[in-house]
């Protein structure tokens, strides 16, 4: 499988956003991702559910949507029903987390687990095989915008170990810090899916980076 690119809506022209989409629907992008944060989880606000709506009505890509919020499985069907086709929670605040996952996929949609910078890989061993995705937080949560962490090259060989040891089919998603510079590395180590936000729509033809990450 070719790799995916996911740009980040949360560094997109929100003033303009329905541009924002229509542009992404013709590029080389395969999903959007989407950053939704309560300002508890992270110190952050950012995207509720008639935003997303707003993005499924002009979007013909799939929408992935990272929640970095407490309680993440009071909202599994609202997310569904805002237009999510994968939805990711984090480790860090769910205490039941095979049946939040099983809820996410009984519902219809992808279900993915993210980790912050600082939570080891190995606390996913017991789920490897239950879940599509997992997210590499290679920043910590909350802003876009920052610089990659150095130790998600070291994660990124553990988790595809894991993933190969256990015969699973679970795809690798990197979050925060994607560059033009080091997506090559990323790849070369077993990234699936490159999340980029500032990388692409700082660049004044955002068009052309998503290709270059598309693209060697």
């Amino acid at each position: 499988m070719s790799h995916l690119i996911a740009p980040s809506l949360l560094s997109c022209d929100l003033s303009d956003i329905k541009s924002e989409i229509l542009m992404l629907n013709k590029s080389k992008a395969d999903w959007y991702h989407i950053d939704v944060m309560d300002g508890y989880f992270v110190p952050n606000i950012t995207f509720g559910f008639p935003i997303i709506k707003s993005i499924k009505k002009y979007s013909k890509k799939p929408l992935d949507v990272h929640l970095m919020i407490t309680n993440p499985s009071k909202y599994i069907l609202d997310f569904k029903n805002a237009g999510a086709d994968i939805l990711t929670i984090h480790y860090e605040v769910e205490n039941h987390l095979d049946r939040t996952v099983n809820k996410i996929k009984s519902n219809g949609m992808k279900a993915g687990v993210a980790i912050n910078p600082h939570t080891p890989i190995s606390y996913l061993e017991n789920i490897i095989n239950m879940i599509d995705i997992v997210c590499l937080m290679s920043v910590n949560p909350g802003f876009g915008g920052q610089k990659f962490i150095i130790n998600t090259y070291k994660k990124i060989t553990q988790l595809k170990n894991l993933i190969l040891n256990n015969s699973s089919k679970t795809l690798i998603e990197i979050d925060g810090g994607v560059t033009l510079e080091n997506k090559n590395k990323l790849l070369n180590l077993g990234a699936d899916i490159l999340v980029a936000g500032n990388t692409i729509f700082s660049n004044p033809d955002p068009n052309e980076i998503i290709s270059k990450l598309k693209f060697n």
